[in-house]
């Protein structure tokens, strides 16, 4: 462990060495001036702590991740990092991608892809988890596992790693969570060890996927790191108090040339790499909450529309994981031409986060729908992650679609999946000074202070099977505030209701409610649950999907089925989770994502 002497003193060395690098970039502090506040003051988030889930998909879940990650052998997790700096590495290899290989290249995506890129995610999904928690076998496992890996710190795990900058990234989220999660009190001293070892594997710059940067060497997989993302977890270090070398780290790591075309409004995103460059666009929005900079608001918020006008029914996007030009027949094509759709773990916590920010930035409520909608249709849905390291990778859009786990043990998704599932609780509600908004619909009970006012609000509903949902307020004396309440765009006809009173609510925006909120008061809010079509494109009107609200109802059949509009639209509901077309040939079989197992299913119908 280190002592609180030698944290202060490296600490400022680091520090001072990385500044003084810092200002010898041009124009790094007049581009974008001091770290300042935006000019709008962003919806808060509650902490992990607020909110208490009653929801079985939900919870299972996070359970389910946090229990096999409470499992893993220590020296399995630390094995590649003490190999890959010369030290004795007793213990059992995870094996997948997580293994260390010397030889990967003769078997690039199978065993040794990315050695222990994923620890610092589980790092950071077990501190998230003892927010919620508080079981001390969980920080103890935090603080035991950081204290491990900082005994293996050395450039050797970066020289020996084609994935340099993303490891990094993902250690420095572990540690930064350590830090404010689990008051980890060693995680920045940690932190700065790990980023004097690591930076002189780095690039100078961002450079883009595909983009030689290393001379020695020839494979192609040594130009996949992921420089250009790295930026939002180094201005989250900055701004939690790890040091001023993390503001100008971030600056120096964003890829403005990415970021231009966007902020301007072209399309800059055709044949990039989806989960990247939707993750790259977070720290654009950590560059405005940090910075100021509206030109990188500007570049989330056109990238996000961009994404939106490429994505499939579900809210998924990025098939083969390259995204499209909005418009291209791209994406109708990958319904017979590919079973690999949507990155389903990582892409959804890069879509949650984007949105999450977009939402408490701008206070629009379709930022929310699009969260839900990639919540219910992708992730929620996802095959649980193994202990043997089988995960669910992909999301399969194809006209014969199956779940089915990647072909490799412990890849990428294996790392995001558990902070996808601790994350549900902070994407449901947000404040501000005025009061609360309500962005899930998920049962659950939201604990603040408001005025004063000790508040409880419970949310009970079977949303999105059923049309009702309910909250019941506890307080501990009479306060005054606002409830804005989302209303999903495709929800004409909803209303809300104060112990008994209705208006209707307006489709696509926050239904606001101030009032002196008592003990015992309840809201009922209303949100039809319509059928509706979508179609994949605008080329192709008659290859539709079913939705239900905010659901995609996928067919269960083993041959393309023969149906008609008319008859999708009058689909039937015949049980708490189920729906059924009739069809000439016979019923045919609906399922929401969370509902399908091994059956196959097209998420896609081809209309008469």
């Amino acid at each position: 462990m280190f002592s609180s002497s030698e944290i202060s003193r490296r600490r400022f060395i680091q520090s001072a060495s990385l500044i003084s690098a810092a200002s010898l970039l041009p124009g790094l502090r007049f581009a974008y001036g001091s770290a300042t506040a935006p000019a709008r003051k962003p919806l808060e988030e509650f902490s992990y702590a607020d909110v208490v889930l009653d929801s079985d998909p939900h919870e299972k879940q996070l359970a389910e991740t946090h229990e096999l990650l409470m499992n893993l052998s220590e020296d399995s997790l630390l094995k590649p990092f003490r190999e890959m700096v010369g030290q004795p590495a007793p213990g059992e290899d995870l094996g997948g991608w997580y293994e260390f290989d010397p030889h990967n290249e003769d078997h690039l995506f199978d065993v040794g892809f990315a050695p222990g890129a994923t620890f610092g995610q589980w790092v950071s999904a077990l501190a998230r988890s003892y927010a919620i928690n508080r079981s001390p076998e969980t920080r103890e496992k935090v603080l035991r596992l950081n204290r491990l890996y900082a005994k293996t710190i050395g450039g050797g795990f970066y020289e020996k790693n084609r994935f340099p900058t993303y490891s990094y990234d993902k250690l420095v989220c572990g540690l930064i969570d350590s830090h404010k999660y689990a008051g980890d009190p060693d995680a920045f001293a940690i932190m700065d060890e790990t980023t004097k070892a690591a930076l002189p594997y780095f690039p100078k710059h961002a450079v883009e996927h595909d983009h030689v940067w290393r001379l020695d060497k020839t494979d192609p997989s040594w130009t996949w790191d992921e420089s250009y993302t790295i930026s939002e977890n180094l201005f989250l270090a900055y701004q939690r108090g790890a040091g001023e070398q993390y503001w100008a780290l971030g600056i120096q790591y964003l890829d403005n040339l990415y970021y231009d075309p966007l902020a301007e409004g072209r399309s800059d995103l055709e044949g990039r790499h989806a989960y990247s460059h939707v993750n790259s666009l977070c720290s654009a929005m950590q560059a405005y909450l940090t910075l100021g900079s509206e030109r990188h608001l500007r570049a989330a918020k056109n990238g996000f529309d961009m994404i939106a006008a490429q994505s499939f029914a579900t809210g998924g996007w990025g098939p083969d994981e390259i995204l499209r030009a909005p418009g291209s027949a791209e994406i109708y094509k990958s319904l017979t031409g590919s079973h690999s759709s949507f990155e389903t773990p990582c892409g959804s916590y890069a879509h949650f986060k984007l949105t999450r920010y977009l939402l408490r930035v701008t206070g629009d409520s379709r930022y929310g729908d699009s969260m839900e909608r990639v919540m219910y249709n992708t992730v929620l849905g996802a095959k649980r992650l193994e202990p043997d390291g089988r995960a669910f990778y992909y999301s399969d859009y194809n006209f014969k679609g199956r779940k089915v786990f990647h072909a490799q043990r412990w890849p990428c998704c294996s790392g995001t999946l558990p902070q996808v599932a601790a994350d549900y609780r902070i994407n449901c509600y947000f404040r501000d000074e005025q009061g609360v908004y309500m962005n899930l619909y998920i049962p659950s009970t939201l604990r603040w202070t408001q005025g004063g006012s000790q508040i409880e609000l419970t949310q009970k509903s079977a949303y999105p099977y059923d049309e009702q949902v309910l909250f019941e307020m506890k307080l501990s004396h009479p306060a005054e505030f606002a409830v804005s309440l989302r209303i999903p765009a495709w929800a004409e006809g909803a209303s809300v209701a104060v112990n008994g009173k209705r208006e209707p609510a307006t489709a696509g925006s926050f239904a606001r409610v101030v009032r002196q909120w008592k003990n015992g008061d309840r809201i009922e809010l209303e949100l039809p649950l319509g059928t509706r079509l979508e179609a994949i494109d605008s080329q192709h009107p008659n290859v539709v999907a079913l939705l239900v609200g905010p659901l995609v109802l996928f067919a269960i059949t083993e041959t393309e089925p023969q149906v008609t509009r008319g008859q999708l639209l009058a689909t039937k509901k015949t049980g708490p989770q189920k729906w059924e077309v009739a069809t000439q040939a016979g019923p045919l079989k609906m399922l929401p994502f969370t509902s399908i197992g091994e059956e196959q299913y097209s998420t896609y119908m081809r209309v008469g």
